[in-house]
Parts: C-alpha cells; structure tokens; sequence
C-alpha cells in the first residue's frame, strides 16, 4: 500500500548523489518542500559532472556544473553543498567512496538520508546510469554499517567523528514495486523546473525538460492514487 509521507523530517536530511542536477531531476520538489517547511537540507555531490554533456574538457565542465548546482541548490533554498570529487563516469562503490560519504554523514549527523536506488529500473534507463548505482549502493552501506559503526574507517574516529545512527534512508526512483513512499509536490514544480534549468549546460530545450519532468511527476501521482497532481515517489526504509 502506498503512502504519503510527512511533509518534513525531523532534523536533517542529507542528499547523495552521482552528478550536479541528479537531486533536481529525482527529488526537487519534495526537497523545495522541506525546506519550506523548516528541515534542514545538505546535499552531497560524489562528482562534479565533468563527463557531462557538452563540448568543454572536463575541468572546465567541472567548474560550469559547481556554479549550476549552487544556482539549483539556491532556488530550492539549500545553502550547503559539498563536491566528493570522485571521477565522473567511473564511480566505484568502493570503500573509499562509502569512507568519504560516512564522513559527511558523521559531520552532518542527518535524521534522514536521501540517494539513489541501488536496484536497476530498467524501465527508466536514465535512473540505471552506472554511477547511479555505484553512489545508492556506497551510500546505504555507509548509512549502514558504517556510519554508526565504532570500527568502521577508525581514521574518521581519528579526525574527532563519531559514530553516527542514521534512522531513515530514502532512495529515489526506485522500481514501481518498491515505491511505498508518494510525496504530493504540486504546489512547488515550478520551483524544481526552475532549479532543472539552471542546469543548462546539460540540454538544448528547457522547454522538452519541463515536458518530461511533468509527465513523470503526473505519472508518479496517479500511481499513488492522486489524479491530476504531480508527485516523486520514493523507497523509504527505517534503518535504525
């Protein structure tokens, strides 16, 4: 049975992701949400998009795509982002990568973090990319065991972060048989098709990216049984 979650956590969430707009396309409404609703919101980027579309050699895609992400992040009222700087398009879900992203997760100490679904949707192949997978995979394992383990990566213990529980972890587009959390974000698509844009390194039409986000959000709503709305759905799982 599908639900909709409350409109906010308690406390913190931290985001995960492979590239700059990934928290846009997958969660910009629900995150425009709980910020206007008073959660606290850090997003974590593992890459800087530096094999993104364009033309530019990737430094210089690399330093496009910062500014872009801080102008998304921006329009959806999230002041703390933080760049993991692991290659983009080559991302391993390695202990380095679950390492770095306990840390941030040590430092932030989050109620609720938010990724990428670790299991293929091969429906959405967009949702399938690699390092996608690589990040939801890393992130879980650092929500659990890692983070909240005294003995894993001893050298964040070492740095003066302790461990650290995290109770809930949300990952975004899931397979449709593992949605169980819905969240009704009509009332802030505008603020996400604004924060997609800002992206513009990354497509030629706006206009074709509006289209699409639209579709996917009435589709997600009229799935949870909410006709005429826009929704992004998640699975969300307690994990403490």
């Amino acid at each position: 049975m599908s639900r909709t979650a409350p409109k906010a956590p308690h406390g913190t969430v931290l985001v995960v992701t492979a590239h700059p707009d990934d928290a846009e396309f997958g969660a910009g409404g629900t995150l425009a949400m709980w910020r206007a609703t008073g959660a606290e919101v850090v997003l974590c980027i593992c890459t800087s998009g530096e094999a993104g579309e364009g033309a530019l050699d990737g430094p210089e895609l690399a330093a496009i795509r910062r500014r872009e992400q801080l102008d998304a992040a921006a329009l959806l009222g999230i002041d703390d982002v933080r760049f993991l700087d692991h290659p983009d398009g080559m991302v391993v879900a390695d202990l380095i990568l679950r390492r770095d992203i306990s840390r941030v997760i040590r430092q932030v100490r989050p109620h609720r973090v938010l990724t990428h679904c670790p299991t293929p949707d091969w429906s959405h192949i967009a949702a399938c990319h690699p390092d996608h997978l690589a990040v939801g995979t890393a992130a879980a394992a650092a929500v659990y065991p890692d983070s909240r383990s005294s003995r894993a990566h001893p050298e964040l213990r070492a740095q003066g972060l302790e461990p650290w529980t995290v109770p809930e972890l949300w990952m975004m587009t899931p397979p449709a048989t593992a949605e169980n959390t819905a969240m009704d974000v009509t009332d802030f698509v505008d603020i996400k098709l604004r924060a997609l844009a800002a992206h513009s390194s990354q497509f030629d039409d706006s206009r074709e990216v509006d289209a699409v986000a639209r579709f996917q959000m009435r589709q997600a709503a009229a799935r949870h049984e909410m006709p005429g709305r826009f929704a992004e759905v998640f699975q969300a799982v307690r994990s403490a």
